[in-house]
């Protein structure tokens, strides 16, 4: 890295160390701006449908496009299949020709979740060496962002294109911070579609040294309730897998505490656990009154065969049994609610939809298996439809990437 080019990641840092949180971005790309001449730079993050960026403004008059709180605007801009789409899904930056300026494009990206893209202006068609930069600078923004969100609500907003009700604003804290995660053996990522009454749905997952932890959850009922119903079994579930239980001790204790603390007499939900050896392609899995996982091999959809047991919370003395599978390398692991088969869905033919997106990263099937559901079901859909799908690649330990994604994985359109 060149001297120069570290100053202005240190002057990055700074910069957004001496600002508020709800400052630093502005902080930061001025300092970008500066270094590079540029007539303007922004960061476009991704909005929560994962169907569109925004650009948020600071804006003391209530002139501009867009939503308004305060002071602050959040211009909503729709995927169009054109450049900031395409620097999005194939992970890779881009130099577009305007009138009388030239724009780098480059996506925002930490360990493979697409945080949005940084948008720079200027005045001369950069060479190599500069796009190199400006890449790595947005790498560098990532992080940024990510620390600097956990202070405000500022990029919650601006993301939230949609009204979250109570039940939604529940449920939205029972997910993962990142939807998306890459190593060196896996790429994995979750989505959840909502219905319009929320119906309880969670995906979580946890990295730890040798190990994936990964569920997928739905709560009976729909609203508050149900919000409840899921905030239990996931806490539950969070708290016996952080003290190193086993996965059928997990779902033994979040059986048990469902059944006495449930807010709703009778109160169950329907989970996939599993934990997914690092090492081996070994996979652990818990199926309790679940739809079964799919497996796609090739050319071929299979459901797993797992033993079968009752839903947690229903009867709180139920054991539960688990059963092992091997991934090979190629394998993709799909998880799914009912939600994706329930009512107007199930006329989606899941089995070939899976094979049609087979080519595309976790991070943009999750979205177009979503798309599908709701071209069918939508536009608002009766029940949540959820999914986790999980690429076992093998080959446990450092990942290659560039700009926070493994290139090599992306989609290619």
């Amino acid at each position: 890295m060149a001297e120069s080019e570290q100053s202005v990641l240190t002057g990055m840092l700074q910069a957004a160390e001496d600002a508020a949180p709800v400052e630093a971005v502005e902080a930061v790309t001025g300092t970008i701006a500066a270094a590079l001449r540029a007539s303007r730079v922004a960061l476009l993050i991704a909005d929560l449908s994962g169907r569109a960026l925004v650009r948020l403004t600071h804006q003391p008059t209530p002139d501009g496009p867009g939503r308004r709180q305060d002071e602050e605007a959040a211009e909503v801009l729709p995927f169009d299949s054109g450049p900031r789409e395409q620097v999005l899904r194939q992970q890779s930056t881009q130099v577009v020709r305007g009138d009388g300026r030239w724009t780098v494009l480059a996506p925002v990206t930490e360990r493979g979740e697409a945080i949005g893209l940084l948008e720079i202006d200027l005045p001369e068609q950069p060479d190599d060496q500069v796009v190199a930069q400006i890449a790595r600078t947005a790498h560098a923004l990532a992080f940024v962002v990510i620390a600097n969100r956990r202070h405000t609500d500022l990029f919650e907003w601006g993301q939230r294109s949609t009204p979250f009700t109570l039940s939604a604003e529940i449920q939205r804290r029972l997910l993962p911070a990142a939807f998306t995660c890459e190593a060196g053996a896996f790429a994995l990522s979750g989505w959840l579609e909502p219905a319009a009454s929320v119906g309880g749905d969670t995906f979580d997952y946890s990295l730890a040294r040798d190990l994936l932890h990964v569920s997928v959850t739905d709560a009976m009922g729909h609203g508050v309730a149900s919000a409840l119903t899921a905030t239990l079994g996931v806490g539950s579930l969070r708290n016996s897998r952080r003290r190193g239980d086993s996965l059928v001790a997990q779902a033994d204790h979040a059986n048990r505490a469902l059944a006495e603390h449930a807010n709703v007499p009778g109160a169950y939900v329907t989970a996939i656990l599993g934990r997914l050896d690092l090492r081996t392609g070994r996979c652990e899995l818990l199926n309790a009154g679940h739809i079964p996982p799919l497996l796609v091999r090739g050319d071929r959809v299979v459901p797993v065969e797992l033993p079968r047991n009752f839903p947690l919370g229903m009867f709180p003395e139920e054991r539960y049994r688990s059963a092992e599978i091997s991934l090979a390398p190629g394998d993709r692991l799909v998880i799914v609610t009912d939600g994706m088969r329930e009512r107007n869905a199930a006329g989606l033919d899941l089995g070939a939809a899976l094979l049609e997106i087979a080519h595309l990263h976790p991070r943009e099937a999750v979205r177009a298996l979503s798309d599908r559901v709701l071209a069918i079901a939508g536009p608002v859909l009766a029940d949540d439809a959820t999914l986790l799908v999980i690429d076992w690649y093998d080959g446990h330990g450092p990942r290659r990437s560039a700009g926070g994604a493994d290139i090599a994985r992306a989609s290619s359109h």
